[in-house]
């Protein structure tokens, strides 16, 4: 019954197609139809470098189930692809050809299709070719997509001239951006995001022959050309061929300017034709030039001239490209003018719809090759974490933030955009750049001059690629380490966060913000305002987080004394922009209980635009106003009415420029709200000098990830490292001594630079140019043997090393709770367990926040907290070896258990296995000394803070503290350590020491 059943289905489809056009009928000269997957068990469920299907994304539970399942209605053959999903990030698979076989060669046919099961649920497919390369997974992709808006099966065919070079993601360098069709290696689907669905697929087949006027296409060398009054504009157009062979028929192409907002009088009309003849290679050029010409008047905005192609035997451009003649003459233009007099200017000639386009932020991958830049008069792009270009090098992004730059050159008042990145521990999105510590590993460091030069060695590198804005730095106090942005933060205590803050000078220079259009500053970004470190376990409602965009609940004091206090230093020195917290805060007894921070007028308005006097602006987080509560448009009101400034909208751009005008117009959003808004971006852009210099200024560009940098990483690598145990002082180690190391985190650069390196979450492995803990440690040793799981014998060395720790993560995927907990790996702690009793041993902690070592710490002699030190391993192998003194002190409270979670210098009851502040030091001479000693040290810190004199102070307070930690950590001793650190950073030295004294009597 089942083949009788599937005769019959396949019969009606066959007289249905017959009633309808033509669309997959087989012309009588096309080629037959070339199988690429008929489902039925041939290509096998496998991966690279075997030929198979295989499934991807975003984290563990993205990927689809796949099975192929007999099917009576199978449409070709008797079984089917089918398969489920619930995805949240990104998830699809893949179909990819072996890659110890030659690739194939799919020019001859004019598409691909495939038969699809349609569940009509309005959702888009995206289906994505494999073209060059080494390998499916080394190949240039190429992307379209269908909606299924169908129920049962359909044939869907693809012609090739409907795909496009992906923008948005790339997995290598770009190899031609032509889809060649010569060398294929398979194709992908990528399903539908944010509900549970089943798909099922059948025969996917090459069909039809290639023509010419699919094959061929005919290309400008850009879409705008801006030029001076009076100048010339010189367009490019050639002629490209999929598989690059020359044209076996003519093209013609004719020309016209026509439209546009410039008159007949502004330039010399153009019509005329041009033919590339049969047998033209792929790539011949012919040149237009369009003459423009001067008027009488004195000042104009810009005026757009468009050539028109019509094309004749090959694929005409996707659009039409554009003269543009400069805006002339106009205040604004004035850079001789002050800041304010050429905002005022500007904003005066602006309608509605421009002044919303500048607050209206978008992703780089969502515009595409940049139309919409001047169709929605965008203000900003900006690339999330991983957003980079192909290839991901300095001059790829220099290439495509110009191309973006240009595009906003065709629109009246040429104002250009601001391009953003989270460039949160060095240029961490472009492989190759300098990496830094996280901000715990600096906070660790405790020198505020060596947190600047961290930022100065970012700026540059940022701005040599043509960014001019670092969504950074995390101004945020992590008050609970199971928060998977623990590492984000400088430490637990605001004082520390403050005493950090230096980087910003390190990004912007002055606090007046002079040194802004240099090549080397950024403007910078104090997040998350306000208390995105205060969230409480189990108050977030996003996904399966579980403290991360939560709820922070405190007293009106401890919002100002915790949490608000960063943002006035950060206000104090110049920050250009800030960012508010996806997190909601409630304040005790103001009646309003949570309330999402994008939507706190009495915050963004009230405390840091009117109190605090921040003059710069608001930038929202990744779609952070989507989650208050209510419509979109009713989100677009509540957060600009709060004060948000500009709106990062990534891929909904249109939708809140669109939903922001009808607001505004609507009058629920005034026209002095839009105007203070557009003031303070306008400010800034002409602060960057982007309206002089737009483009990149790529002369820093070899500087990036250069040795001088490296040197900044490297030494705030070594002074982030926390000696927190070394008895017998096994610490530092000798060249000479036989060194056994192992562990996941000793050889892994991924590892060691943690979440946000290349990509949003990070990845374990060799992802970026750098040096690992143990190539570092081979530098320094006549005799090392590595075993990453310990599994080679132990016997006959001096000390073992075994470097642990925590895999890459960022955000609320790293909450404790969602996937992650703060103990190490089953093998992480064999590791430890086999070489600490076999031998003397150090076990270092790569990670982003505190592990529980506590039931292990009597078999270890030696613990260092490493934290994620960045690309520089060197950093932690100088202070292994003693070539620096171990110096860092601890950021956060290390806990004993993770029931003590949150445990915070300050509280009242406080008995942590280390405490904040502490970090022991391999100086050649510790401090001598007992209590008679401490008490002149007390009377020296308090004279040194009446005659202000920090420095010395310092000095007092520090020798004090190394003096203290030679007693036994109890909680009558951790609790006035931990706030002996926290009197020395507010300058109360004399206190602090006197709470060091404290300490030593009760230990």
């Amino acid at each position: 019954m089942r083949s009788v059943r599937r005769t019959a289905l396949l019969a009606s489809a066959t007289l249905l197609a017959a009633l309808l056009p033509l669309v997959s009928a087989q012309a009588a000269d096309d080629p037959a139809p070339v199988p690429v997957d008929r489902f039925e068990g041939e290509v096998p469920f496998a991966a690279q470098p075997a030929e198979g299907i295989f499934t991807w994304g975003g984290d563990t539970d993205d990927p689809p189930t796949l099975r192929l399942t007999t099917r009576d209605d199978a449409p070709e053959g008797g079984k089917v692809l089918s398969g489920t999903y619930d995805i949240s990030g990104y998830g699809g698979f893949t179909h990819d050809y072996a890659a110890n076989e030659p690739a194939h060669d799919w020019s001859a046919h004019q598409g691909i299709r495939f038969w699809w099961e349609g569940q009509d649920n309005g959702k888009k497919v995206a289906f994505e070719l494999k073209d060059g390369g080494a390998n499916g997974e080394a190949s240039e992709l190429w992307t379209t997509s269908f909606t299924d808006d169908f129920t049962g099966w359909k044939q869907i065919e693809i012609p090739f001239s409907d795909f496009a070079y992906r923008t948005d993601y790339q997995p290598v360098g770009g190899i031609d951006h032509v889809l060649g069709l010569t060398e294929m290696w398979g194709y992908g689907v990528t399903l539908p995001v944010g509900a549970p669905g089943r798909f099922a697929m059948d025969g996917v087949e090459l069909y039809g022959r290639a023509d010419q006027s699919l094959r061929a296409s005919v290309l400008t060398d850009s879409a705008v050309y801006p030029v001076d009054e009076g100048g010339t504009a010189t367009v490019k157009v050639t002629v490209a061929t999929t598989g690059s062979a020359p044209i076996d028929e003519p093209v013609t192409v004719a020309y016209e300017t026509a439209g546009g907002s410039a008159s007949t009088s502004d330039y010399t009309p153009l019509k005329g034709e041009f033919t590339f003849p049969a047998g033209s290679a792929s790539g011949t050029t012919r040149t237009v030039r369009v003459h423009t010409l001067k008027d009488k008047a004195a000042s104009e905005t810009a005026e757009t001239v468009p050539l028109k192609l019509t094309v004749t035997g090959a694929k005409a451009p996707a659009e039409t490209p554009q003269v543009v003649i400069d805006a002339h003459g106009l205040p604004y233009l004035n850079s001789k003018l002050p800041v304010k007099k050429r905002v005022a200017d500007l904003l005066s000639r602006m309608s509605l719809a421009e002044k919303t386009g500048q607050m209206t932020q978008a992703e780089r991958g969502a515009v595409g090759t940049g139309a919409d830049i001047a169709a929605e008069d965008l203000g900003s792009l900006l690339s999330g974490g991983g957003s980079t270009p192909t290839p991901n090098t300095p001059e790829a992004w220099a290439k495509m933030i110009d191309s973006f730059q240009l595009r906003a050159q065709a629109t009246r008042f040429q104002i250009p955009l601001v391009y953003g990145v989270d460039a949160v521990h060095g240029h961490n999105n472009l492989v190759g750049a300098t990496v830094m510590p996280h901000n715990i590993g600096i906070g660790a460091t405790r020198d505020p001059a060596l947190a600047q030069q961290t930022g100065v060695v970012t700026a540059a590198e940022v701005r040599a690629t043509g960014i001019p804005w670092d969504f950074a730095p995390c101004l945020c106090v992590t008050r609970d380490e199971r928060w998977g942005r623990s590492y984000e933060s400088f430490g637990e205590d605001p004082a520390l966060v403050e005493s950090m803050e230096t980087v910003i000078q390190g990004l912007q220079g002055a606090r007046s913000g002079k040194d802004l259009d240099r090549n080397d500053k950024v403007l910078a970004t104090a997040k998350h305002f306000v208390g995105d470190g205060g969230t409480a376990y189990g108050s977030s409602t996003t996904g399966t987080y579980t403290i991360d965009q939560g709820v922070t609940t405190v007293t009106r004091q401890q919002l100002e004394a915790i949490h608000l206090t960063p943002y006035k230093t950060a206000v104090d020195r110049g920050v250009g922009t800030v960012m508010p917290s996806y997190s909601s805060l409630d304040v005790v007894g103001d009646g309003l209980g949570p309330v999402r921070m994008h939507a706190r007028a009495d915050m963004i308005n009230g405390v840091l635009k009117q109190r605090l006097g921040f003059d710069g602006f608001v930038i929202s987080d990744w779609n952070g106003i989507d989650q208050i509560p209510g419509d979109y448009a009713s989100d677009v009101r509540t957060s600009v009415n709060a004060g948000v400034d500009m709106v990062m909208a990534p891929y909904a751009y249109k939708d809140f420029h669109t939903a922001l005008v009808q607001e505004a117009r609507a009058g629920r959003v005034s026209e002095k709200r839009i105007d203070d808004a557009v003031s303070r971006i306008l400010t800034q852009k002409f602060r960057l000098g982007l309206f002089e210099k737009p483009y990149a200024d790529t002369s820093g560009a070899s500087e990036i990830g250069s040795a001088g940098h490296r040197a900044v990483a490297r030494e705030a690598a070594a002074e982030s490292q926390v000696l927190l145990k070394n008895s017998g002082g096994l610490l530092p180690l000798r060249k000479s001594q036989k060194v056994y190391v192992a562990g996941s985190n000793a050889d892994d650069i991924g590892n060691q630079s943690g979440g946000w390196t290349v990509t949003w979450q990070g990845a374990s492995g060799d992802i970026t140019p750098g040096t690992t803990i143990l190539e570092a440690m081979r530098k320094n040793s006549a005799a090392l043997t590595y075993s990453k799981d310990a599994s080679a014998p132990t016997g006959g060395y001096d000390v073992g090393v075994v470097v642990v720790g925590e895999t890459p993560y960022a955000e609320g995927v790293g909450d404790v709770g969602n996937g992650h907990d703060l103990e190490l790996s089953a093998a992480d702690r064999a590791a430890v367990d086999k070489v600490c009793a076999a031998m003397k041993c150090a076990v270092l902690i790569v990670s982003g926040r505190p592990q529980l070592i506590g039931d292990r710490l009597g078999e270890i002699d030696a613990l260092v907290a490493s934290w994620l030190p960045g690309t520089e391993g060197d950093g932690v192998a100088d202070v292994l070896y003693g070539k620096r003194p171990f110096t860092g002190r601890l950021p956060v409270t290390w806990p004993k258990s993770e029931a003590q979670l949150p445990i915070n210098v300050g509280d009242s009851t406080y008995d942590p296995q280390f405490p904040y502040g502490w970090g022991l030091t391999t100086l050649t001479k510790v401090p001598e000394g007992g209590a008679a000693t401490l008490e002149a040290l007390g009377a020296a810190a308090r004279a040194a803070e009446r005659a202000g004199a920090d420095a010395t102070g310092r000095a007092l307070v520090t020798k004090a503290r190394l003096i203290v930690q030679r007693k036994g950590i109890t909680a009558a001793f951790a609790k006035p350590f931990a706030d002996a650190d926290h009197l020395l950073l507010t300058g109360h030295y004399g206190e602090a020491v006197a709470k060091l004294a404290q300490a030593y009597r009760s230990a």
